[in-house]
């Protein structure tokens, strides 16, 4: 028995096409539309499956609704001589009415109920005139970035900056050389005032030894005198002693 017709609408219908240069991913939009009054299950495939990234790969396409599916291709060294024999296969089915697992309706669909559409790809370089509008379009978008960044400076960012910059880090200068003074100021008065302080207390805790050395003095000097007298009453007995014998 015959397969069904394929009710989903592809556009591109036959054929996807990726333009380069292949040096980095390559994405081809393929847009799929279901213009009945059912939902439709659906699976994308390809011959190459590590050479394309499809997101989404599979799904369910709601009654009159359309999905985009965008086809990847990955970088590699392109040969024009080359041609490219990577297809690619949507297949579809009627959703039942009372569906809870889209694996399982896969499983259980009939060979007669599966539909399907085959894609070729095609691969193509920008020819010169592409890259030259390529190129001209790139520096338009960058221009239109840069002139509202531009715009949106101030007019002394873009006039004076560097002369208010200077007279910023003039003023700091300035200010910080005022607070080093005043500091060594402030460390001055500190060191005076400890060292009256410490005087002070020097001369406090040194009067006391001062008295007392002196009481030592003279007494140390009343002991001299009267052993000094002592002994010359001791000399004088002595000499007496011998004038009587």
């Amino acid at each position: 028995m015959a397969r069904q017709e394929q009710v989903l609408q592809l556009e591109p219908p036959h054929e996807l096409k990726f333009r380069g240069p292949f040096t980095d991913v390559v994405t081809a939009t393929l847009k799929l539309g279901n213009p009945t009054d059912r939902n439709v299950c659906f699976k994308v495939k390809t011959t190459a499956p590590r050479r394309y990234c499809v997101r989404p790969n599979s799904g369910i396409i709601d009654a009159g609704t359309s999905i985009n599916v965008s086809v990847m291709l990955q970088p590699f060294d392109y040969d024009p001589n080359e041609k490219s024999k990577h297809k690619f296969m949507v297949q579809s089915v009627l959703a039942p009415y009372d569906m809870t697992d889209m694996e399982g309706v896969w499983k259980e669909a009939k060979p007669e109920e599966l539909m399907d559409s085959k894609l070729r790809c095609a691969f193509e370089l920008p020819l010169e005139n592409d890259k030259i509008h390529a190129s001209e379009s790139n520096t338009n978008v960058s221009s239109a970035h840069v002139k509202p960044e531009l715009s949106s400076l101030p007019k002394s960012a873009s006039s004076s900056l560097d002369d208010g910059e200077v007279k910023k880090i003039t003023e700091e200068c300035k200010r910080l050389q005022m607070e080093v003074q005043r500091l060594r100021e402030e460390n001055k008065q500190i060191r005076e005032d400890d060292g009256l302080r410490k005087r002070k207390v020097t001369s406090m805790v040194s009067s006391p030894h001062s008295s007392s050395s002196q009481a030592m003095t003279k007494e140390e000097g009343l002991s001299t005198r009267v052993l000094a007298l002592c002994v010359l009453f001791f000399v004088i007995g002595v000499i007496i002693g011998k004038l009587v014998l």
